[in-house]
């Protein structure tokens, strides 16, 4: 496993601890700078995410790293549940989310909870299926929380990841590697007051374990028939597997 990746680099912090107060920072510009940056692909991608669930018709879902709740929100209209649960580990993002909620008169359907990957507030086989967007490179170890989305699946539950990947195919690798290193960590300064968020986010990509490594992952944790789907030359995935 890579080196661990932290925001601040404060050796007196917890990159869980880190990881929530960088979102905490950024959580007002948060939706803004995700749509601006990827230029919308983000929202193409999180249905293409969301679609791997549509045979399955799963009732009750949950969505952890659940941020300002555009995934769950995405979700709520392409799969119809009769619930999803929204957990987070900031507060300030939770805060975005919960006024989204309320707009959109959805607090019957969606309801978000302050909470940690690693220990997820929920009883074992609770869920119809899991869903991580963005959030998996975040986790402080990654290989408990996706234990943890194990845990609380039920038999036959499917857990869907959406994650940036490295591409690896010339020049894709060469422009990927040269707009997240160079343009978004200067969008970033130009309109967050966490400029440091911006730099972290190709750092994390760097070290995660993607493709082949993070189905490994999965199946050592316990999931069966585990699927790893490349989106525009790799540039993001999709991992799916089911308990």
């Amino acid at each position: 496993m890579s080196k661990t990746i932290t925001p601040y680099h404060d050796e007196q912090a917890t990159k869980k601890e880190q990881v929530a107060d960088m979102f905490n920072n950024i959580s007002k510009t948060y939706d803004f700078l995700n749509h601006f940056m990827s230029l919308g692909i983000d929202i193409i991608w999180r249905k293409k995410a969301i679609s791997e669930l549509k045979k399955d018709k799963p009732k009750l879902i949950l969505d952890v790293a659940t941020g300002t709740g555009d995934f769950a929100f995405e979700a709520l209209k392409a799969l119809h549940p009769e619930k999803i649960i929204g957990v987070d580990i900031s507060r300030g993002m939770l805060d975005i989310a919960e006024q989204k909620i309320q707009k959109r008169n959805l607090g019957h359907k969606f309801e978000v909870k302050l909470g940690d990957s690693e220990r997820l507030p929920f009883e074992a086989d609770e869920f119809d299926a899991v869903t991580v967007a963005y959030g998996v490179r975040n986790f402080e170890n990654l290989e408990k929380g996706l234990a943890d989305i194990q845990r609380v699946l039920k038999p036959g539950g499917k857990a869907v990841v959406l994650e940036f990947s490295k591409p690896r195919v010339f020049p894709v690798k060469q422009l990927y590697n040269f707009y997240f290193n160079y343009i978004t960590p200067g969008i970033g300064k130009l309109f967050s007051k966490d400029a440091r968020a911006y730099s972290y986010l190709p750092e994390s990509v760097a070290a995660f374990p993607d493709g082949k490594s993070f189905v490994s992952l999965m199946d050592k944790v316990g999931f069966k028939n585990t699927k790893h789907r490349p989106l525009l030359f790799g540039i993001c995935s999709i991992y799916t597997g089911i308990k």
